[in-house]
């Protein structure tokens, strides 16, 4: 992942006493866990393979609607290589970090005429996922489903798009057009332009009351 600016943190506190006595601690395990799955490029299917823990049950953490045992802890930061202290870690939030464009985090499909560059960093706490996509003239691609729940803003910047989702229906967009769905069924970007298209996609897990990413 890219970084220019450091946050500091603190380090590792020691649990003592009883197992779960780490609950009493001013920490941000989700935060953490984020952070750190990010940090080594994962989506959220790896950790959860090698852990046997469930993907749905790994994004609960990550947004704080769930607080897992010890034991849990221990299973995941076995699955990623690391110690269990690397999540109970108290962090001080960053307040600002620049992303320069040469160091994004690139995801390049079909040779190079899909692309889907990541506006993130595990420096810095955000609960959406921001992604820039450029589409080369007559490519369509199909986009993975998020977990259920999530909710996308999509914003096309330049030539225009066609948008299939899981309704039946499609959605023809031109420069400057929005679009707002459900993102928890698979998607298909077409570019029926002569020119390469540009846009900016946002997702955000459910919110309080819907399934957790």
């Amino acid at each position: 992942m890219h970084v220019i600016l450091k946050c500091n943190s603190e380090p590792p506190k020691a649990l003592g006493g009883r197992p779960d006595s780490y609950s009493k601690l001013p920490i941000d395990i989700g935060g953490n866990l984020r952070r750190t799955r990010q940090q080594q490029g994962f989506s959220l299917e790896a950790p959860s393979h090698r852990s046997g823990v469930s993907r749905a049950m790994l994004g609960q953490i990550e947004t704080g609607k769930s607080v897992p045992a010890v034991t849990l802890i221990w299973k995941i930061a076995d699955a990623l290589g690391l110690p269990a202290a690397k999540f109970l870690e108290s962090s001080k939030p960053c307040r600002a970090l620049v992303l320069p464009r040469a160091s994004g985090r690139i995801l390049s499909r079909s040779d190079g005429r899909f692309t889907l560059r990541d506006f993130a960093s595990p420096e810095f706490d955000f609960r959406a996922e921001f992604f820039e996509l450029t589409i080369a003239a007559g490519h369509r691609e199909c986009v993975d489903a998020f977990a259920h729940g999530t909710r996308a803003n999509f914003l096309v910047s330049s030539g225009s798009l066609d948008l299939s989702l899981y309704d039946g229906h499609d959605y023809n967009l031109n420069q400057g057009d929005v679009i707002l769905f459900e993102a928890d069924a698979t998607q298909l970007y077409s570019n029926p332009g002569a020119s390469d298209a540009v846009a900016y996609l946002v997702v955000a897990p459910a919110r309080n009351g819907n399934a957790a990413r």
